[in-house]
């Protein structure tokens, strides 16, 4: 059922800053200006601190983003702040409240407690909020001083969606007052609705199978949006962890927020999962998008980014519409909190809010404390700058460890005697995190926190059994990373933006080159849309043509054998072995045991040569160090990439 909050006291001391609002000469009487604050996709990140690096940064961090809202607030007589999910996992501090301190009931969870002291109205739940399983959810969303809500999971499904038993809310009404233009205050009733993506089931299966079940985000809003206004609301604002996607409406889709912007009935809807940044370039091209307008199927929309790095902000001019209110028009933008220069360097657009910092200083402290514990040491750098275009080492330590693990697991069972490989991913690669987000682990000590840089994610081990055919499939899909390139010109683009590092899977054991002048067999979707396109070629397992017949263990993770990615070969049939060990554990207990870790390269896949041809590509700067130790690549410096990265040429 739904619940009520009344949070209309929260900035009353604000009504007499009306002048400072921008618009606020243009609001008359029966006229009211409404700001709708968004944060997303946070992932604990509540200091503007890289853990990973152990270093304070000025890209992230929810109490910069506090300051950017405190400001909209100063300069409002009406708004409302909203989160859009994500904010219990991403960190080490994350993993440092799951996995060494706990969350007993009673028990505020850091990031939570930041969130009640901003004063958030509402916040829906992201798919990575499941990852600590729903124990540890329920009790950290309990200390929270606003409804968490979401329409679409449930723990006990009825016949339609508005019968369900929903595991939290499926929406909130938010009753406020509202100033107009003329000073005079009049009563408002909004309605929140949260959606999450369906494939949590997948994403999460060993947390949610036979706990709760999910619907499609659109069919959900389509039932409870009708009720929501039946329940009184006057603007109902959609909470979408979904990224925007197409705008074509498919079953149980993962980007829904296009089709979800169609549902009559949503007035505003707020978007995330995505990490990106809306209004803004990269959704230029995209139907159903205007991005000049900040339109998502002509409605007020935005994407503020993630860890912090911007604000979302709707602003809605409202008019008396007899006895209700209506958006007589709407402006969008996403608010920065660092900017970066030409030269590279980041400035800081905003200081740390104080309060903010302070609500979560004991937990920081104990993550610090955590994240720099000692386990082991490398003779070798560990870093990932060329993990895309090179057998890295970075990826080689993770392959090295979950093949060490797995043959002590497939001891003494039916399995035993099979070839084991392994499937591991870049993690930090670039793209979306910027030119300093990457790997980078000096020889020397390894601590936990190193570990956790190598293995973002607290994914579990899992091992498939399948065919020599399936492991080039696995490789096709994977090769989904590289653009097409002309044979014979020079300087073509690499890397497919669109495509995410964490899906491009090398298979440590066999041996294999990519033929870049083929098209991509598979789209980013995991469809076939190629078929007679092969760009894995001279594939090997102990020097010989691999036996498409063959059969084989890999060794992965709970997400890709779940069928994260829609990988050939990697689904829950196909699953002999589900561990209970996380793999950063295992990664952490190889390194234990080995004292001493030499993570070389082995160059087991390189591209297939092409005569007179050269590609480019980005990657950090502080590549320019580790350019000669790519293994099984010529790699040159080719000048600035844009937004600080350094770019690189490769001869084919």
């Amino acid at each position: 059922m739904p619940i009520l909050f009344d949070r209309r006291a929260f900035l009353a001391s604000t009504a007499g800053l009306v002048a400072l609002h921008p618009f606020s000469l243009r609001a008359q009487a029966g006229q009211a200006h409404l700001r709708i604050m968004e944060t997303t996709d946070i992932h604990v990140h509540v200091y503007p601190y890289d853990y990973y690096g152990d270093r304070p940064v000025d890209t992230v961090g929810l109490a910069r983003t506090a300051s950017l809202i405190d400001g909209v607030r100063a300069e409002s007589t009406n708004s409302i702040l909203l989160d859009n999910g994500d904010f219990l996992q991403g960190n080490p501090m994350g993993d440092y409240m799951a996995y060494e301190r706990g969350m007993s009931e009673g028990d505020v969870h850091p990031m939570i407690a930041a969130m009640n002291t901003l004063g958030y109205e509402a916040s829906t739940l992201g798919n990575h909020e499941f990852n600590y399983g729903l124990s540890f959810l329920m009790n950290s969303v309990a200390g929270a001083a606003f409804p968490v809500v979401c329409a679409n999971v449930a723990t006990g499904m009825g016949a339609s969606a508005t019968d369900d038993t929903t595991l939290v809310p499926p929406y909130v009404m938010i009753d406020r007052t509202l100033t107009d233009g003329a000073g005079e205050t009049h009563p408002i009733r909004i309605g929140v609705i949260g959606f999450v993506p369906p494939q949590i089931m997948t994403w999460d299966r060993r947390h949610l199978e036979g706990n709760v079940e999910v619907r499609d985000i659109v069919a959900s809003a389509q039932a409870y949006v009708p009720q929501m206004r039946e329940d009184g609301a006057e603007i109902i604002i959609a909470l979408s962890h979904s990224g925007i996607g197409a705008a074509d409406h498919s079953d149980m889709m993962e980007n829904a927020s296009i089709p979800l912007a169609g549902v009559d009935g949503i007035d505003v809807i707020l978007t995330g999962h995505h990490h990106r940044v809306f209004p803004g370039p990269d959704y230029a091209d995209t139907p159903g998008v205007d991005t000049e307008a900040g339109t998502i199927m002509g409605k007020p929309g935005v994407m503020a980014g993630f860890w912090g790095s911007h604000m979302g902000l709707v602003d809605l001019m409202l008019e008396r519409d007899g006895n209700t209110w209506r958006i007589a028009s709407h402006t969008s933008e996403a608010r920065p909190i660092s900017r970066r220069e030409e030269d590279r360097s980041v400035t800081p657009l905003v200081e740390s809010d104080a309060e903010v910092l302070a609500s979560v200083e004991a937990e920081h402290e104990a993550t610090l404390a955590y994240i720099r514990a000692e386990v082991g040491q490398t003779d070798a750098p560990l870093h990932s700058y060329f993990a895309l275009v090179a057998d890295d080492p970075s990826v080689q330590i993770v392959s090295n460890a979950q093949t060490w693990y797995i043959a002590q697991m497939m001891a003494g069972t039916e399995h035993e005697g099979l070839p084991i490989l392994s499937a591991a991913a870049p993690f930090k690669a670039g793209g979306r995190g910027g030119p300093e987000y990457y790997t980078d682990v000096a020889a020397g000590p390894i601590a936990i926190k190193n570990v956790a840089d190598l293995y973002l994610y607290p994914n579990t081990v899992r091992a498939v059994r399948i065919t020599g055919a399936e492991v080039r499939e696995w490789l096709e899909r994977s090769a989904g990373m590289f653009n097409q390139i002309t044979p014979g010109e020079v300087d073509q683009v690499l890397l497919n933006p669109d495509f995410p590092s964490y899906n491009f899977d090398v298979i440590d054991g066999v041996a294999y080159q990519i033929d870049l002048s083929q098209p991509s067999r598979y789209n980013n979707d995991g469809e076939v849309v190629n078929p007679d396109a092969h760009r894995i070629i001279n594939l090997t397992y102990e020097g010989e043509p691999i036996d498409e017949a063959q059969e084989f263990i890999v060794a992965t993770n709970n997400y890709r054998a779940g069928g994260g990615g829609s990988f050939p070969g990697a689904s829950p049939e196909t699953t002999i072995f589900e561990g209970p060990d996380t793999n950063r554990d295992v990664i952490v207990r190889y390194i234990v045991e080995q004292g001493t870790v030499s993570p070389s390269a082995d160059a087991n896949w390189t591209f297939a040569p092409m005569e007179g041809t050269s590609v480019l590509f980005d990657t950090g700067p502080a590549a320019a160090q580790f350019m000669d130790g790519a293994e099984g690549v010529s790699i040159e410096a080719a000048g600035d990439g844009p937004d600080g990265f350094a770019r690189y040429r490769i001869a084919l």
